[in-house]
């Protein structure tokens, strides 16, 4: 066994350097950030060249890649060597307002404008799609490039009007009093009069103006569809089917699947509520499509458990295919454990055969293919459990922190308390756990000598624990700052860059 773990540390990747690479919506030090300008979700396109963010205040931020198109199409880079160290680089593209605060007047609540979750949808003749929703309403937005229409000067001037500007009439019988619309207080409002007739060529004082399409373009988001009054609870998810048609949404006890063509109608694929609602022992907390597999789906819940299903089954999918859940000792159970123990986000690896949890204390990684247990469990900030008290009277307990997985599948990374944010290395014999803050400088809470303790991941049929961290104070010695929290984080497709969300500034980061 140890042999195999020296040949799997041998192996194994050497730890990323990661250094600063951009920052969007840098506040100056002492500026109050305003609530509506906090960043809610984070999510890059499937080719990377695009990122989007949504904000509490409802409204979406779209960026692009500007190095490849700088420099030519990405096939073309690569048959020109182009080198490969190049870390992308993004500009502001648009923004617009994806939601409104709303009022339910039959149940009386406010529905708040916040961006909960956002997908990309496949593009198509050049225009970028997308799915953003809030609480109760999703909409599906097209953005495209159309050409600024100008007006250009009007079809004649104004010097060579009738009767130096005076408009040319016909003449009439006697004195009229003229109405509005042409009528006339003497005859019936329909009457012609048979003097009355068009010059040749029209009225040539009549101006009208002259509208041309410039060289300029602008960016016009246009919402195409609005999927709502389908979900009872807040929803929690939405995500894309491979197929390209289809997506579904997720609330505490329903997940619904959609048509992207058709707004009228859902079909409820999962419902968990019972009977009596003081039965009900979980909620769901998340939902995600399998990558490449349309029929496929997992979905989480509040008790840890990840439930893999199979759309081919039936409609209502009250089986799953696969349970994924790890259960702990009944000696060291606590009246945290059940809280703790509560998903909030999982992610499909790239090519669909792992899964990625991430709970309140750790990430986990899960094999399909292996419903036993986690695969790797890592310790996201263990020095907090002695805390587990005052982060529960004050609510920290239920922030629900993002995972994500590097395209290559050999790293994942999730945020934490001041800021900070870790990246392990998913690779059998890896000790990569390096802790990073969302600053331009982003390895000045790095301590020294970081402890990370040997992991075996030889046989892949036990659990290897690993970032653990000194009791009660972050890898600087300090303790955490509860108040700044970095829940929302995505890695890059096909790179190793990291985008993620400090308050209302977006950080971006390569290695």
């Amino acid at each position: 066994m140890n042999g195999s773990s020296a040949k799997d540390a041998e192996r194994a990747p050497p730890p990323l350097e990661w250094k600063f690479s951009q920052v969007f919506g840098e506040r100056a030090a002492g500026e109050e950030v305003q609530e509506v300008d906090i960043i809610s979700a984070i999510v890059f396109d499937k080719s990377g060249d695009y990122l989007a963010t949504g904000d509490r205040g409802g409204r979406v931020v779209l960026f692009e890649r500007t190095d490849l198109k700088d420099h030519g199409d990405r096939r073309e880079l690569e048959r020109q060597d182009y080198p490969k160290n190049k870390h992308p680089e993004f500009r502001y593209k648009t923004e617009f307002q994806s939601h409104e605060p709303e009022f339910d007047y039959l149940k009386s609540f406010e529905i708040e404008e916040k961006i909960n979750k956002i997908r990309w949808c496949q593009t198509a003749n050049g225009a970028l799609f997308l799915l953003s929703t809030n609480d109760k309403t999703i909409k599906y937005w097209k953005v495209q490039e159309k050409k600024v229409k100008l007006i250009t000067e009007v079809n004649i001037d104004a010097s060579q009007a009738v009767g130096n500007g005076r408009i040319a009439r016909s003449s009439t019988n006697g004195p009229t009093t003229n109405l509005l619309n042409g009528g006339c207080s003497e005859r019936p409002y329909n009457y012609l009069n048979n003097d009355f007739s068009f010059p040749s060529g029209g009225f040539p004082s009549l101006r009208l103006p002259v509208v041309v399409s410039s060289q300029e373009t602008n960016l016009v988001a246009r919402c195409r569809r609005i999927y709502a009054h389908a979900h009872d609870y807040h929803i929690n998810s939405i995500s894309n089917n491979s197929d390209g048609e289809t997506f579904i949404s997720a609330d505490d006890l329903r997940i619904n699947l959609w048509n992207l063509e058709i707004s009228s109608q859902s079909f409820n694929i999962v419902d968990v509520k019972p009977a009596n609602m003081e039965d009900l022992a979980e909620v769901i907390t998340s939902a995600e499509f399998h990558p490449t597999h349309c029929n496929l789906l997992a979905y989480s819940s509040s008790k840890g458990s990840i439930r893999l299903i199979d759309l081919r089954q039936s409609a209502l999918c009250d089986n799953h295919s696969k349970l994924f859940e790890e259960h702990d000792a009944p000696v060291s159970r606590s009246f945290f454990t059940d809280i703790l123990a509560s998903i909030s986000d999982i992610k499909f690896s790239k090519d669909g055969r792992h899964i990625l949890s991430r709970d309140y204390m750790t990430v986990k990684l899960w094999d399909i293919n292996m419903d036993s247990g986690p695969v790797a469990t890592f310790q996201v900030h263990e020095h907090l459990r002695p805390k587990l008290c005052d982060l529960y009277e004050n609510d920290s307990i239920f922030d629900k922190f993002e995972c994500g997985l590097s395209g290559d599948g050999l790293r994942v990374a999730t945020g934490s308390y001041s800021n900070l944010f870790r990246v392990f290395g998913c690779t059998p014999g890896s000790n990569e756990a390096t802790t990073l803050e969302a600053s331009k400088n982003p390895t000045r809470r790095q301590p020294p000598n970081p402890s990370r303790p040997a992991r075996s991941l030889g046989s892949l049929t036990r659990v290897a624990r690993r970032g653990t961290e000194s009791p009660g104070v972050d890898t600087n010695g300090n303790s955490h700052d509860f108040t700044t929290k970095l829940l929302h984080l995505a890695w890059h497709p096909t790179e190793n860059s990291i985008a993620c969300a400090a308050a209302n500034s977006l950080y971006m980061y390569r290695a």
